[in-house]
């Protein structure tokens, strides 16, 4: 099969979400492609590259379209109707590689679709009230809660369970009862974060305006 960018990318992705972040280097790649190391090279620069066109790949799957829409006077939303609405397009996005996020979240970004979601992000913001000071902070936190809610819903299962608790632990073990699982979830626990994070944000940009 001919190689290109595009196959290339496909191919580290898949190196990475089987693999692990660590075992992305050119020699490896080229092996899985079934090509010489040199030729890969007519494809990309090296690994930098390589990392920043994953990590456009995956911005590429998330939406910023609410953010156009806030602050409008036809069809206006609020931006904490559009930062909710970004923030579980992005755990979407990154909750089918977790294995990037330590690499992405470590490494420079270079990707111009990157900054141009987090200038969507920034602008939405802005017209929602925000001071410019404060935008890349709001932007942040949010993110931050995002990948470690990634983390969490892809754990294992019984990560922490009932059964491994010892029964000396009252509390911590009837509130992993069976009965409480809709409730005590990664996806419960991001949904709850959101919302949190979410109204704090609301109520010290209600208190700056005021």
């Amino acid at each position: 099969m001919r190689l290109n960018r595009d196959r290339l990318v496909d191919a580290a992705l898949d190196l990475v979400d089987v693999e692990g972040s660590e075992a992305l280097s050119m020699r490896i790649l080229a092996a899985r492609v079934d090509r010489q190391v040199s030729s890969l090279y007519n494809h990309v620069s090296g690994r930098s590259e390589l990392i920043e066109l994953m990590r456009a790949r995956i911005v590429a799957e998330i939406d910023v379209a609410a953010f156009a829409r806030v602050g409008l006077v036809e069809r206006s939303e609020c931006w904490d109707q559009a930062l909710e609405s970004w923030a579980r397009s992005y755990l979407r996005a990154f909750a089918a590689h977790p294995n990037l996020i330590r690499l992405l979240a470590t490494t420079s970004i270079g990707d111009l679709s990157t900054y141009q979601m987090y200038d969507a992000v920034v602008a939405g913001l802005r017209r929602g009230g925000w001071s410019r000071s404060r935008t890349v902070a709001v932007m942040r936190t949010v993110e931050a809660h995002v990948l470690g809610s990634a983390l969490d819903i892809i754990a294992p299962a019984d990560l922490i369970s009932q059964d491994s608790a010892d029964e000396r632990f009252s509390e911590i073990r009837a509130a992993l009862d069976p009965l409480c699982a809709d409730t005590s979830s990664a996806t419960a626990a991001f949904e709850l974060g959101l919302r949190a994070l979410v109204d704090g944000l609301r109520l010290q940009l209600e208190a700056g305006a005021a």
